[in-house]
């Protein structure tokens, strides 16, 4: 069979993308291969067709369970039956040795393999006895400590493949610099591998960084709900901030869901499969969620902090518009979030903390720059791009005014060479600025000629004026000491002959800061309105024959009576106020907040409200979503590790709060409707609705457990 047939018949494509077939055909040819293609160019292919083509089996090293399994799984659904396998920590002994079994009978194709894996002694042990066609290191970038997702266990590879036995290697990539690529060739010892480059430019996708507020959460909320419907990827560096955010958007009835590492293999798999399912809109989640996730409708791509290296942000916002379809990717930034992802690394290895700087400092760069996003990001992968607007960044759509930086381009690459071309962009703006730091008084520079010669220039404006000349070629930065500047053979023409050099003048993030740091100051609680809303809530109250509890809350009519809501939208965005209760329950109280503001000329914030979510009920929200999605209660309880009356507590403490909650599957179960409507009876008699009372009325007839489920479905019917 051709591998243009093999196409046709194992994956049902009529022709080969870009580089696929010329990769193919190297390793089949029996040639170490090096695959630098982004997120969505058909890596994958390159080392699948040839797998089933050869003789052997392919040894497929992998970091990610998920992504074996899903890897499998799609193999295994070309037809072939026990064509892929997986051997990593979630299999059992019995089903390792059925694996086993597999590639003794030469079955196996392509045998996916954890790095962990690959170093146990039995493992290496039985590999030796297989006949390997080749080994494919997917997500090479794993392997150097320059790349986003370094880890250590990748260093060992080469190692382990020659214990176990020689054979071509091929390399994949979605990132790599030329720093990187260097790195993961020699740590696998294949500096002969035939390079296949993709061109890293994604035209459809538009890129935007904007200045990191106190409103971050309503500028989120604001662009998903104009955005209504679409598939979008949210990134936090923290799983804290994830499980915050999550709860924020579901607070304002947005279908999200938290993931992170910290979850159980259970929930992660299930809120993987609601999101590409389309039961969810949008995924909140650490850099742990994405590698692999193959939806190709993700139409936009937030990062809440901004990522630690340029090589993650282009990986993540590659996970936008695969299907060449819209793919918005915009980025919140502050020099305060760089600063705290800079102290972390204090404590760490004086190499590590070095890479950490050098990474976050391109990061800085990219994001504070006003040139073309595109340019910068694809001149940073060493691909140039010619045009001077790309149309599709925030940049180039609002382009500002550009300055004459001839003279000023002059001395920073006299500076340069004055020092020998042997330092880093922080080094050479100290130097210019005349800032005596200890580094620079360590080395006696402060006592030359030059040094302050541009004490007056903005750190800003030298910053764009380095960054540029990088861009267009006047300087270089040296591979084997990564962030040096070296002056190139044009940087050294335009010394001996200036032209014109125009520049525009990089964003200055810090003032966003400090006109957040002049505002401030809480909106005061009206007592006159309060009372008011009370007693409005006693007569409605009495009128449906429901104690006042039941409506609305004290803390909820505390919040109306400090932000003044006077339409059912804005009272939604209340603490305590679902949709139901809203539309049931708010069209009195609206109306009388709106009188009391006539009559008193009281000015209300017209800014959109954004519902908060206390620090107290971050796990609550991940168990609405979970009640939604039908989940058992024993189950819901395990995965966040409480006992059952534990989780009782908290759906109490969410119906309570204004969320509403089907909890029908589960009581349907236990009790019939008569049964139902019997408590129900007697919880609108009830002045308390307390659980005592219900105790002490029902204990001999119901459970505790059917008593409480069915007080939560009376206070979600009811109230919210």
């Amino acid at each position: 069979m051709t591998i243009h047939e093999a196409l046709k018949y194992y994956f049902g494509f009529d022709k080969f993308k870009a580089n696929q077939e010329a990769i193919i055909r190297n390793v089949m040819d029996g040639k170490n291969s090096f695959v630098l293609m982004p997120t969505g160019g058909g890596k994958s292919l390159c080392y699948q067709l040839p797998a089933l083509l050869m003789e052997g089996t392919a040894i497929v090293i992998s970091p990610l369970i998920a992504l074996m399994k899903n890897q499998v799984d799609v193999m295994r659904g070309l037809g072939e039956e026990g064509v892929a396998h997986y051997l990593n920590s979630s299999l059992s002994k019995n089903a390792i040795e059925e694996v086993k079994e597999n590639v003794k009978a030469g079955k196996t194709k392509l045998l996916y393999v954890a790095p962990e894996s690959l170093t146990k002694f039995e493992n290496i042990d039985f590999l030796k006895r297989v006949k390997i066609s080749f080994y494919a290191i997917d997500e090479a970038h794993c392997i150097s400590e320059w790349g986003h997702d370094f880890r250590p266990e990748y260093r060992n590879i080469r190692p382990i493949v020659n214990q176990i036995g020689e054979a071509p290697i091929i390399a994949l990539t979605a990132t790599a610099t030329d720093k990187v690529r260097i790195d993961i060739k020699k740590s696998l010892g294949i500096l002969d591998a035939v390079e296949f480059k993709s061109s890293f430019n994604r035209p459809n996708l538009y890129y935007e960084i904007r200045p990191k507020t106190k409103d971050i959460d309503k500028d989120i909320i604001r662009y998903i709900k104009q955005n209504g419907g679409k598939s979008g990827i949210i990134y936090c560096l923290s799983r804290k901030k994830v499980e915050e955010l999550a709860a924020v958007l579901n607070a304002n009835d947005i279908r999200a869901a938290a993931y992170h590492a910290g979850f159980e293999s259970v929930v992660r798999t299930q809120t993987q499969d609601d999101f590409i399912s389309e039961r969810i809109d949008i995924i909140v989640a650490t850099i742990a969620f994405g590698m692999g996730i193959d939806k190709p409708d993700v139409r936009f791509v937030i990062h809440y902090d901004i990522p630690k290296s340029l090589e993650g942000y282009y990986q993540e916002t590659g996970r936008a518009g695969r299907d060449g379809g819209e793919g918005r990717c915009i980025a919140f930034y502050s020099n305060k979030d760089l600063r705290k992802l800079g102290k972390f690394m204090e404590g760490k290895p004086v190499a590590e903390q070095d890479i950490g700087r050098q990474l976050l400092q391109e990061t800085a760069a990219y994001a504070e720059s006003a040139v073309c996003r595109r340019k910068m990001l694809l001149h940073y992968f060493g691909e140039e791009y010619d045009k001077d607007n790309c149309e599709n960044c925030d940049n180039c759509i609002h382009p500002k005014k550009k300055i004459e930086a001839k003279d000023k381009l002059q001395m920073v690459l006299s500076v340069i060479k004055a020092l020998n071309e042997k330092f880093r962009i922080e080094y050479i703006i100290d130097f210019i600025k005349g800032n005596e730091t200890e580094d620079i008084i360590s080395h006696k520079h402060e006592e030359m000629a030059l040094f302050g010669c541009g004490k007056n220039e903005k750190d800003s404006v030298l910053d764009a004026v380095i960054h540029h000349a990088l861009l267009v070629g006047y300087l270089n930065k040296g591979i084997e000491n990564y962030g040096i500047l070296k002056v190139t053979e044009s940087g050294e023409n335009f010394m001996k002959h200036p032209v014109s050099f125009m520049i525009v003048e990089n964003v200055e993030f810090s003032q966003y800061e400090d006109e957040q740091a002049e505002e401030g100051g809480t909106a005061a609680l009206d007592p006159e309105l309060f009372a008011m809303l009370k007693d409005l809530r006693r007569s409605i109250a009495k009128k449906y024959d429901l104690p006042p509890y039941v409506i609305f809350q004290d803390n909820s009519l505390e919040q109306m009576a400090t932000v003044y809501p006077v339409t059912i939208e804005e009272l939604k965005n209340v603490q305590g106020v679902g949709d139901g209760k809203a539309k049931k329950y708010g069209q009195p109280f609206c109306d009388l907040i709106m009188r009391h503001c006539e009559e008193n000329e009281i000015e209300r914030p017209d800014d959109m409200r954004v519902k908060t979510v206390a620090n107290k009920s971050l796990q609550r929200v991940e168990i609405v979503g979970l009640i939604d999605r039908q989940i058992p209660l024993e189950n819901i309880a395990e995965s966040k590790g409480i006992d059952y009356f534990e989780l009782m507590e908290k759906l109490e403490a969410i119906v309570f709060s204004g969320t509403k909650l089907n909890v029908d599957y589960a009581i349907y179960d236990l009790l019939d409707e008569d049964e139902v409507e019997e408590i129900f009876d007697f919880l609108r008699e009830s002045e308390t609705g307390e659980l005592d009372d219900l105790l002490n009325e029902f204990s001999d007839v119901y459970s505790e457990e059917e008593l409480r489920l069915v007080r939560i479905k009376f206070i979600s019917d009811m109230a919210n």
